[in-house]
C-alpha cells in the first residue's frame, strides 16, 4: 500500500523550532514527526511512501537516508516553490499510477498533525463507501470547517474569521465538522484534478463535489488528534506521547 506525507511547509508558526530545521524533523517526545507519521502508516500496512519537501529539503533527504528510509521504499518529491496541498499531490501523481487503473487507495497525511485514528478501519469505510475521497473529521472548535449533508456527503465549507459560508452541493441541512489532515483517496481523483499550479486539495474536493462526486467524512471524533502548528502545541504533545506511547506508532 502507497501512501504521501505532506511535509513541504515552512513551518512559519513553529519558529524558532523550525529556524533551522523542516518541520518534519521537529521532534515530539524524542521522536522526529515525520518519523511518527511513519510508522502510523507502516502500522496500517504502507510500504511505499512519497514526501514532498521545501524548506530545508535536502535535510529530510538526509535524514530518510540515515535512517535507510525505514525499510520502505521513500519517494522525494522536491517543490522549488511551494505547491500547496493539492499543487504538491498533483505533482507526486506518477508515484500512485504506476500500477495503472488497477491502483489501490493510499493514504495523504500531514506531517505536522498527531492522531490516533484508526487508518485501518478508515480505509475499510473508504472502500465501502466507493468513494472518490474520505476525510477523517471531527466534531470539535475550528477556524474553518467542511460542511457534509445528512449522508455525510462533503457538501461546502465555513471559514470563521472571513465569516462566509461556501455551499457546492444543495442540501437542507448540513454538519460542520473540523477536517484532521488525513485522507484515503481513490487514484481515480489524480486523473480529475484540473486546477494547476499551487492549490489547496480542499479546493478540489469542492469543486468535485459541487459535480456530484462521492467525497466524504470519516468521524474520528472519539480519537486522539493534535495539529503541530506551535511550538506550545508540540511541548503539550511530548507530554501526551510520555503519557500514551502508543501514539507514536511502532518505529
Amino acid at each position: 500500500m502507497k501512501a504521501m506525507i505532506l511535509a513541504a511547509g515552512l513551518g512559519t508558526r513553529l519558529r524558532p523550532l523550525t529556524n533551522h530545521r523542516p518541520k518534519a524533523l521537529v521532534e515530539v517526545a524524542g521522536r522526529t514527526l515525520l518519523e511518527i507519521a511513519i510508522a502510523r502508516l507502516r502500522e496500517c500496512g504502507v510500504s511505499e511512501l512519497i514526501v514532498n519537501v521545501h524548506h530545508f529539503a535536502g535535510m529530510v533527504t538526509e535524514y530518510l537516508r540515515g535512517k535507510n528510509n525505514f525499510g520502505m521504499r521513500i519517494e522525494i518529491s522536491e517543490e522549488p516553490s511551494l505547491l500547496d496541498t493539492g499543487g504538491g499531490l498533483k505533482k507526486a501523481a506518477w508515484f500512485f499510477l504506476e500500477e495503472g487503473p488497477a491502483a489501490a487507495p493510499f493514504f495523504l497525511h500531514n506531517v505536522d498533525v498527531i492522531a490516533a485514528v484508526d487508518l485501518r478501519q478508515m480505509l475499510g469505510f473508504h472502500t465501502r463507501s466507493q468513494a472518490l475521497a474520505t476525510l477523517a473529521v471531527q466534531r470539535r472548535h475550528s477556524s474553518r470547517y467542511l460542511l457534509f449533508d445528512e449522508q455525510m456527503r462533503l457538501c461546502g465549507r465555513r471559514l470563521v474569521e472571513e465569516r462566509k459560508t461556501e455551499l457546492v452541493r444543495p442540501s437542507p441541512r448540513f454538519e460542520e465538522l473540523a477536517f484532521s489532515g488525513i485522507h484515503v483517496i481513490s487514484p481515480r481523483l489524480l486523473e480529475l484534478m484540473s486546477e494547476e499550479g499551487a492549490f489547496s486539495i480542499i479546493q478540489c474536493y469542492l469543486r468535485l463535489a459541487g459535480l456530484g462526486e462521492n467525497i466524504v467524512a470519516y468521524r474520528a471524533d472519539g480519537d486522539y488528534w493534535r495539529d503541530l502548528g506551535t511550538p506550545e502545541s508540540v511541548a503539550r504533545a511530548t507530554e501526551d506521547l510520555k503519557k500514551q506511547p502508543m501514539l507514536r506508532g511502532g518505529g
